[in-house]
């Protein structure tokens, strides 16, 4: 690194490099504080990360004063970081994934760097941040963006001691990546994908052998950073007598690593959904190069070209090993793009010259954009089946997806089809700062529901106590006045149930809850419940005590939480 700043031959790479991040960062961080956190996983992690702040308990996450098992606390701890750091949640629930975005990025370029020269490397940046679903998730605050980080930096690791070796620091580096990937999100050891391949090549002497040693010593400075977190809070749930910390023990070691995997209870879909359902869309636009890249692969593949073969192997089995697993979801493909923009980048400059190519970006170009301008024109002009949608999701898009739309046309016409793939990603780049900024403000109001909880604390009163059954988290986060659930996993009668016995007790305390739910219990009185609305593709009922007096109840049907970030004497911490 000391030489790349130092050496004057550098200069030039120096100054693409530094063009390239300042683009990425503005690309990728624009929007940051124009938006809450949106459901489904946003508001959930906020609230975790929040919950942290406000309680001082950051060994053992929770949401709405509730144990949360389903994942360890490492992107929460980050998220808590960058909240505490700008004291606001607005501003701080998106910069872990900006950043881990940018450190994929950094990865990507300089191993390209080393491997390709400098030019591949700025083109292996640029690629990277073709990539839907790259850009998509450097925009959304999930956890799978800092897994990503840390598989980048596990392969990166990996390929630095196989290609580029022997470099014993990088290999022991690249494992202590993946324990920190466990600890983000249970499968951090996807860079193991690349071990197949590596053997193979090692035998014929193409890259750097590995040893029984060398495996032991990666192996121990792996389980070392599990232990880091999981020693602790094993010790802390066993000799704590509390159940729930056992549970809680128990779930994140046994039934969200293995169990999960192997016999998944949810997001169920079959064995090709990856191929035809995900990978498609969150390629795009690289798999518009595979007519023309998989036969250079195979040329490639059949020299043996260990920088090609390792990457392109680990993809492939990466996307197998996914596809087994009853329980599938797109963004568990993101950890697969930077080793294929790996695999991909020797063959870019070629590419670019084929014309087949660019006229297929020119066509993609086309229908994206005549499929916005001419939705956006139908909507603007009235038609029934949009306005309907547009109802149900509260949303207005026509002028946006109109000037979207008709800014492709414009790219199409000064293009042309001989520089389809410019075009295409020159609106690529207008589509996510627009999507960032214009889409933003569309979107928020009908995503987040700030507004309807202002409304709910003018109609009850600031310190008036508030009941959620069946609770969202983006709910939780933005309430303004003291909160209780009835636990995340209980069943929605019980939650009334008790709900129900809860306000009986107290004239004064309200309740929020979902028209199609409440609608079952006849004993509501409809008089005085208030209707807010729809929020999220739902209609919500704001009902005082009063209106459930005559319901039955049970006090003991479910647990009872009170939520410590609605608590008012939390009020100085930071702001949602």
């Amino acid at each position: 690194m000391k030489e790349f700043w130092n050496d004057p031959s550098q200069a030039h790479y120096r100054r693409a490099w530094l063009l390239l991040m300042l683009f990425a960062v503005i690309l990728l961080g624009i929007g940051i504080g124009l938006r809450d956190p949106w459901p489904a996983d946003e508001p959930r992690f906020a609230l975790n990360a929040l919950e942290m702040l406000r309680t001082g308990q950051f060994w053992f996450p929770h949401r709405g004063g509730e144990l949360y098992p389903d994942k360890p606390p490492v992107f929460m701890w980050a998220s808590a970081l960058s909240i505490a750091l700008t004291g606001s949640v607005r501003l701080g629930f998106l910069i872990p994934t900006t950043l881990a975005a940018l450190g994929c990025l950094v990865l990507v370029v300089d191993l390209s760097r080393r491997l390709y020269g400098r030019r591949l490397a700025i083109i292996s940046g640029l690629t990277l941040l073709a990539a839907l679903q790259f850009v998509l998730q450097a925009k959304t605050a999930q956890i799978d963006m800092m897994l990503t980080f840390f598989t980048t930096l596990g392969a990166y690791g990996l390929l630095r001691h196989a290609l580029l070796g022997p470099a014993k620091r990088w290999w022991l580096i690249g494992w202590a990546a993946m324990g920190l990937g466990i600890i983000t999100k249970g499968v951090g050891i996807l860079p193991l994908a690349l071990l197949p391949a590596w053997l193979w090549l090692a035998y014929r002497g193409s890259v750097t052998r590995i040893g029984i040693k060398d495996l032991l010593q990666g192996i121990s400075v792996l389980v070392l950073c599990i232990a880091a977190w999981g020693v602790p809070m094993i010790i802390m749930a066993t000799t704590s007598g509390d159940p729930a910390l056992a549970a809680y023990r128990d779930n994140i070691m046994f039934k969200q690593t293995g169990q999960r995997y192997a016999e998944s209870w949810a997001h169920l879909a079959p064995w090709y959904y990856y191929l035809l359902e995900v990978l498609p869309w969150a390629w795009m636009p690289l798999v518009l190069a595979f007519p023309w890249a998989i036969p250079a692969w195979w040329r490639r593949l059949r020299r043996g070209d260990a920088r090609i073969i390792l990457p392109l192997t680990a993809v492939v089995l990466i996307v197998i090993f996914f596809s087994l697993s009853p329980g599938k979801r797109g963004v568990y493909m993101l950890p697969t793009l930077p080793l294929l923009v790996m695999a991909l980048v020797p063959l870019v400059p070629g590419l670019l010259g084929k014309r087949q190519l660019h006229w297929l970006g020119f066509a993609l170009l086309a229908i994206l954009g005549s499929v916005f301008l001419l939705t956006g024109i139908l909507g603007a002009s009235g038609l029934n089946a949009l306005q309907r949608v547009a109802e149900r999701h509260d949303v207005v898009p026509w002028a946006w997806w109109i000037t979207i739309g008709t800014i492709a046309m414009g790219l199409l016409l000064g293009f042309r089809p001989r520089r389809g793939l410019w075009a295409l990603g020159a609106w690529l780049v207008v589509f996510w700062v627009s999507w960032s900024t214009w889409g933003y403000a569309l979107q928020d109001p009908a995503r987040s529901p700030r507004d309807m909880m202002a409304k709910v604390v003018q109609m009850t009163g600031k310190g008036a106590w508030l009941a959620m059954p069946d609770y969202d988290e983006e709910f939780l986060l933005q309430s303004r006045q003291p909160s209780v659930h009835f636990g995340d996993g209980t069943r929605n009668r019980d939650q009334f149930s008790r709900a129900f016995a809860w306000l009986q007790a107290d004239s004064s305390r309200w309740m929020l809850a979902i028209q199609r739910e409440a609608e079952d219990y006849a004993c509501i009185d409809r008089s005085q419940m208030h209707d807010l609305g729809v929020q999220n593709g739902d209609t919500w009922w704001l009902i005082p005590a009063g209106a459930v007096s005559t319901c039955r109840s049970d006090a003991d049907a479910a647990p009872l939480f009170v939520a410590p970030t609605t608590l008012p004497d939390k009020q100085h911490g930071p702001s949602v």
